[in-house]
């Protein structure tokens, strides 16, 4: 029993588990806004688990597709598979079951969702090897991740019809683009020394945060938008300021003389962004 709660552990370690919060308040947002308030529980219960399915598939898969990679940089040498704690076999037996997971749960939902799920699992997986071709790959993990929101909407609504979720979604993509910028700062020497491709990689530490700085502008540009094309009150409006701040504050952690703090940048701020626009979106939904 050990072993297996060992096992499990050393699971939910290898998809980060608690990166889920960076996604799934976005899926929920998208699944409020469409519902013109709350959705059904069977609506909520089947989302999460297609959020679970898919980010549980697309981590495991990443983590099988840079094994080798992995275990040559010193940062993620200890992760499961490349230090041996999860065999490569369990891993793709994992990364089957998450799949169908997410196939099955869009089936639950309503059909355009289930036609639409090999679109969401195809996009997870290329972002797996885009580092070895396009210094892109920060752009292409901002569109797999802008997908949960519209897809949520999808999945209450049958379509898209409308401009929000789209906006929302584009929110999502220019703030995960940035703040992968960021992160991938740590790597920069790695990257250049293993032929990868980042944008720290390609043009510099310094370039990289006027780049991830950029990229949050206008993340925040389009969150106005949003605000603007939702017709929310003044609670809306406060996550938008909250964000703002939270933003610029992300932004003075990181130095390119001092990437100490870059940690607290990505795991704590990023966070606390996704949980106050579900909040404060959210809860204007419902007063409205």
């Amino acid at each position: 029993m050990t072993t297996i709660a060992k096992d499990f552990r050393t699971t939910l370690e290898m998809i980060k588990i608690e990166h889920t919060l960076f996604a799934l308040p976005f899926a929920l947002l998208g699944a409020v806004l469409a519902a013109d308030g709350l959705p059904s529980l069977y609506q909520i219960f089947w989302i999460t688990m297609a959020m679970i399915g898919a980010r549980s598939a697309a981590m495991t898969f990443n983590r099988i597709a840079d094994k080798e990679i992995d275990a040559r940089n010193p940062r993620t040498a200890m992760r499961a598979l490349p230090a041996g704690a999860l065999s490569i076999r369990f891993a793709r037996v994992f990364t089957i079951a998450s799949s169908l997971l997410l196939i099955v749960a869009a089936w639950m939902l309503n059909p355009l969702a289930f036609y639409l799920s090999p679109v969401a699992l195809g996009s997870v997986f290329l972002y797996s090897y885009c580092k070895r071709v396009t210094s892109l790959s920060h752009i292409v993990l901002g569109w797999c991740l802008a997908i949960a929101p519209t897809a949520a909407w999808i999945a209450v609504r049958g379509e898209i019809g409308s401009s929000v979720p789209l906006l929302l979604s584009f929110v999502v993509l220019l703030w995960t683009a940035g703040f992968d910028t960021l992160y991938a700062c740590q790597d920069f020497e790695f990257d250049r020394s293993a032929k990868l491709h980042s944008l720290p990689a390609r043009f510099g530490i310094n370039n990289a945060l006027r780049i991830a700085r950029g990229l949050h502008l206008a993340a925040f540009l389009a969150l106005i938008a949003l605000y603007a094309a939702s017709g929310l009150g003044w609670l809306a409006l406060v996550g938008v300021l909250a964000t703002g701040t939270l933003l610029v504050y992300q932004h003075r952690l990181v130095k390119a003389d001092d990437l100490s703090k870059l940690n607290a940048a990505f795991f704590t701020t990023n966070a606390f962004v996704s949980v106050i626009l579900f909040v404060t979106f959210g809860g204007a939904m419902l007063i409205k």
